[in-house]
């Protein structure tokens, strides 16, 4: 009998979140291909990525909207195609059966306690070999550095004295995975488990993590275009950035302190492709009427040949929900297999997922796909 595996969803009831699942639901019905699944494309030896039918996905959330009313909502909007949701709303109705809501406790390590003990029930309950903890949930302003997060111990002290908030939400989240025997990983660039005590727990549970930052858009095309610029020796001198968002994300980025960790994820990229001293800015507008659709539009200044100046433009205009949501379910898959081969700590290839990898420095496009491509073939033979 084929090994079951658990997808727990942060931020289950949100638009990438309910797209993945609704695509999930899809793709076993027969009523749509894997379009976009990084992993029907790799080398991967058979068995050691769980199949479609093999992943069983609940998750956490603040808010209360069914899943089925929030795939109503993305097929009025355009997001989900006409037609599919009445074929798939009994799937809904079954994963509405596992999503649970944010607990709260007196302390933030009793919060914890509970958001792992929800992950122990789900795996128990369903007999799952594996469970993936993936956050899909709203943007985070960064995290201001506190002595805590950089010694486990004394955070788990911290965490025991009522009213201290010592850990955001993400990184709350992460804990609770690892506390759970659970890998996790960050689609968002909120801080999660990026903080020196949480990694070093992850470490001493042998666990997996990945992340950070889904790179679904303008940020995938930055890193397929930046190194034609390097490797062609040609001197780029600004490189600047709108995007214009509708939907949740939208509303939520339109908040500068909230917009800033986005902004920091996509800066160190490009920094790191190019180098610091190129001029890059990169704003983020909320324009509501866009509904879930994003726009981005990239103006990149270059010098060439006897200091000849030059520009490329484009635009990017898609379903930032639609990009993510297979990449969510590709990275269930290969953690899962990672996590089953016995690997620890940062999957720094998995890179090829994110806008600022852990685990890695290496940020051209074409290095990332190589390396995904040479580590999932070699899965199946570290067993």
């Amino acid at each position: 009998m084929p090994e079951r595996t658990g997808l727990w969803l942060v931020g289950a009831r949100g638009s990438v979140a309910t797209t993945a699942i609704s695509g999930l639901l899809a793709m076993r019905s027969g009523l749509t291909g894997p379009d976009g699944c990084v992993t029907e494309r790799l080398d991967v030896a058979p068995g050691v990525l769980p199949g479609w039918d093999e992943l069983v996905v609940g998750g956490h959330d603040l808010v209360d909207t069914p899943l089925e009313k929030k795939a109503e909502q993305l097929t009025a909007g355009g997001l989900l195609p006409a037609g599919l949701l009445p074929a798939i709303r009994d799937g809904l109705r079954a994963v509405e059966a596992d999503l649970r809501p944010v607990p709260s406790g007196r302390t933030q390590a009793e919060t914890a306690a509970r958001l792992a003990d929800d992950l122990r029930e789900f795996r128990t309950r369903h007999g799952l070999s594996a469970v993936v903890v993936i956050n899909v949930s709203s943007t985070e302003p960064p995290t201001a550095d506190a002595p805590e997060h950089h010694d486990l111990d004394a955070l788990v002290a911290a965490m025991d004295e009522p009213g201290r908030e010592v850990l955001p939400g993400s990184s709350l989240a992460a804990l609770a995975a690892v506390s759970a025997g659970c890998p996790f990983v960050d689609f968002t660039p909120s801080t999660g488990i990026r903080l020196p005590a949480l990694t070093e727990f992850a470490r001493r549970q042998g666990l997996p993590y990945a992340g950070s930052d889904g790179k679904t858009g303008e940020t995938l095309l930055r890193s397929v275009l930046a190194p034609m610029f390097a490797a062609r020796a040609l001197k780029v001198r600004s490189w600047s950035g709108t995007n214009l968002l509708g939907g949740g994300d939208g509303a939520t980025l339109a908040d500068p302190v909230k917009a800033a960790g986005k902004l920091e994820s996509k800066a160190r990229g490009l920094a790191a492709l190019l180098g610091d001293d190129v001029v890059a800015p990169l704003h983020i507008d909320h324009v509501p009427d866009l509904g879930e659709q994003k726009t981005a539009w990239d103006h990149v200044s270059f010098e060439g040949f006897l200091g000849a100046r030059m520009t490329l433009q484009f635009t990017w205009t898609g379903y930032d929900s639609a990009l993510a949501a297979p990449l969510v379910l590709d990275l269930a898959r290969l953690t899962a297999a990672a996590y089953r081969a016995g690997e620890t700590g940062p999957l720094g290839q998995l890179a090829f997922f994110f806008k600022d990898p852990v685990g890695t420095g290496e940020h051209r496009f074409a290095e990332q796909a190589r390396a995904l491509a040479e580590w999932a073939s070699s899965l199946g033979r570290q067993k």
